[in-house]
């Protein structure tokens, strides 16, 4: 038998993120492509950690999570975002909001079925549909506000729409979805009888006095919604792989399911220290915006100054920018970003793995500034000496 992809596997490619960064690693650059901290976790949290290995918690925790675990998100979805829940029957942890959403999209889609999806998106969104057998249909947010026109967004729902995928704060533009937004998003979800999947990963993370709101909160949407976030970006630690969705009882039955047989669960003893992070004091989360708003206005008007075409993010930790005035005859996005990261460069995204249709992209990228100052400080300076 000749080896071969699957139809399904054929259709993406690897991740252009994670590749920025092998590329990065080789090129020895600085890496603003990748969205991961270059700083520590907090201590207390590693220390959790700690603590649960040494008692041996080494073992396979409840397939979708500790009690403890959700017991701690349940609390904290109904202090932070409005959200009441029971963790015994809404709340599944899983292996990061990576897994939460394509368990999420494998439970609850068919083939035949469309998701609505924001354009420019997060990368794995495409290939989850694909995977699950679905078809995403595309809805552009425009820039600078990377808003959408809601005529355009009614009527790319259609008898066959199962789903939307509502990504706020927003990967890679930085958008926060308004209440006025997400309002329009619940009444065409409600008209259709579809479900939302919001992924809000990066809830924490805001700027200039955005609000951040659950789409889960508003009338009718409740039990149509399934919220994912996860530790990673609030608590800095992405390579720990905690996750989880949360929905009502009747969503969250298949959820499970699927996520039993992908992973079976998440990390025991890191699920113990994560239960602990979630009952942080409200201090650690107004240093965690102090320290990001300190990070963005290093950056952003470091790359404005620089001559980049800069769109102020509201929310997360990125910045697209356009890099027109750089770029060289017949360059497009994705060799302007290896010239950039080439011999100890800066290492972004292409804008063009953020759209269906690459030609989208071909005058973006997309830098990360979740990095210490001392990183973005030496970031600047080299791209200060290669663009000048």
């Amino acid at each position: 038998m000749r080896a071969r992809s699957s139809i399904k596997a054929a259709k993406f490619t690897e991740s252009v993120i994670r590749e920025m960064s092998r590329v990065c690693a080789r090129e020895g650059g600085v890496n603003l492509a990748q969205g991961f901290p270059d700083f520590p976790a907090p201590l207390p949290m590693k220390e959790a950690a700690k603590r649960a290995i040494d008692a041996d918690k080494n073992q396979y925790a409840v397939t979708w999570g500790t009690p403890a675990l959700r017991a701690a998100i349940a609390k904290r979805a109904a202090a932070y975002n409005g959200i009441a829940l029971d963790p015994e029957r809404n709340v599944t942890v899983c292996c990061g909001a990576t897994e939460a959403m394509i368990a999420a999209l494998l439970a609850t889609l068919d083939p035949g079925d469309e998701v609505v999806i924001f354009t420019p998106f997060y990368e794995n969104y495409g290939p989850d549909c694909l995977l699950s057998g679905a078809t995403p249909r595309w809805v552009p947010l425009r820039p600078p506000e990377w808003s959408f026109d809601p005529g355009e967004l009614a009527r790319a729902f259609g008898p066959r729409t199962r789903a939307i995928i509502v990504n706020t704060p927003h990967n890679p533009t930085g958008k926060v979805f308004s209440r006025a937004e997400l309002e329009c998003i619940a009444a065409l979800c409600r008209e259709h009888d579809a479900l939302a999947l919001t992924d809000e990963i990066y809830e924490y993370i805001l700027f200039d006095g955005a609000e951040h709101v659950s789409l889960a909160t508003l009338p009718g949407m409740a039990e149509r919604t399934i919220t994912i976030s996860g530790l990673s970006k609030t608590w800095s630690a992405t390579g720990w792989r905690i996750g989880w969705a949360l929905a009502s009882e009747e969503l969250t039955v298949p959820i499970r399911k699927v996520h039993d047989f992908l992973t079976v669960g998440a990390p025991a003893p890191l699920q113990e220290a994560a239960a602990e992070a979630l009952a942080f004091g409200p201090e650690y989360f107004a240093d965690l915006r102090r320290d990001y708003h300190a990070r963005r206005a290093l950056l952003v008007p470091a790359l404005a100054e620089l001559g980049f075409r800069v769109f102020q993010p509201g929310g997360a930790y990125y910045v697209m920018a356009g890099f027109e005035r750089f770029a060289q005859p017949g360059e497009d996005d994705l060799a302007f970003a290896q010239r950039l990261v080439r011999a100890g460069g800066v290492a972004c995204v292409p804008g063009s793995s953020f759209f269906p249709t690459p030609a989208e992209g071909r005058a973006l990228i997309r830098f990360c500034f979740a990095k210490r100052l001392e990183t973005l400080e030496r970031a600047v300076h080299v791209l200060r000496e290669r663009l000048s």
